[in-house]
């Protein structure tokens, strides 16, 4: 259920597979995505799960309706009966409340400065990796306290560079926005690195603690992965501080 999990200094960052839950394929089993087509009941019962797997409240998580875009939403508290936003960060200077980011082979990216109390979760895909969706979420951070030197990044499973086949178009237009991108995949054709444009880019931030999962999603049979299944469901990585 918890694929895997990390605590820095009072920082707490997790990532999910794809075991444990009650969905039924080609969701099976731990879908955490509202949008898939996914019976709700199954979804929240798995998102009530995966909290508590992980010692949090489920009424404490936030999650987001996520574009692929580069738009940044500052929280403190759970929707409720609010509209859920339409944007691929979250960012929050409340200890203890969740921020919770869903993928399938884009990048989730976990931000955390233990020192200021602010945490954040973006979703990082590779249209919102060229619009700039970390550098927004680290300006939001630093606008609520954090440092970017004290911050601590984590980033999860995720389609490798190896196996993220472009059009040789598509990878030109990507790596003149962030060079790091450019790719080749392991039978020789253009590719994008997305995970490898977001710690780039975190660099040139600052943002010197960071961590990558070595998972490659299409390649893990333990993880969502769209590009391999395209009917499949959705991980998802919390982020929070004591």
């Amino acid at each position: 259920m918890i694929g895997q999990r990390e605590s820095v200094r009072g920082a707490h960052f997790a990532f999910t597979d794809r075991w444990g839950g009650v969905s039924a394929a080609p969701y099976e089993e731990l879908n955490l995505g509202g949008a898939v087509g996914d019976a709700p009941e199954a979804v929240r019962g798995n998102r009530e799960a995966a909290a508590r797997a992980l010692g949090l409240d489920p009424g404490l998580v936030v999650w987001m309706n996520q574009v692929h875009g580069a738009d940044v939403a500052v929280v403190d508290a759970p929707w409720g009966e609010r509209p859920v936003p339409e944007v691929d960060a979250l960012v929050t200077a409340r200890r203890g409340l969740a921020l919770a980011v869903l993928t399938a082979d884009c990048v989730p990216v976990l931000l955390a400065d233990p020192v200021a109390g602010v945490a954040a979760a973006a979703h990082a895909g590779r249209p919102g990796m060229v619009k700039g969706i970390v550098p927004a979420t680290v300006r939001a951070m630093v606008e609520l306290g954090a440092e970017p030197e004290r911050i601590v990044a984590r980033t999860g499973p995720a389609v490798c560079g190896r196996c993220y086949e472009v059009p040789e178009t598509m990878r030109a237009e990507v790596a003149a926005v962030e060079p790091a991108a450019h790719a080749e995949t392991s039978w020789g054709t253009p590719a994008v690195d997305v995970s490898a444009g977001v710690h780039a880019q975190l660099d040139r931030l600052g943002v010197c603690d960071r961590a990558q999962s070595p998972v490659c999603t299409l390649e893990s049979g333990d993880h969502f992965s769209y590009r391999r299944d395209r009917s499949t469901g959705r991980l998802a990585g919390y982020v929070w501080l004591d």
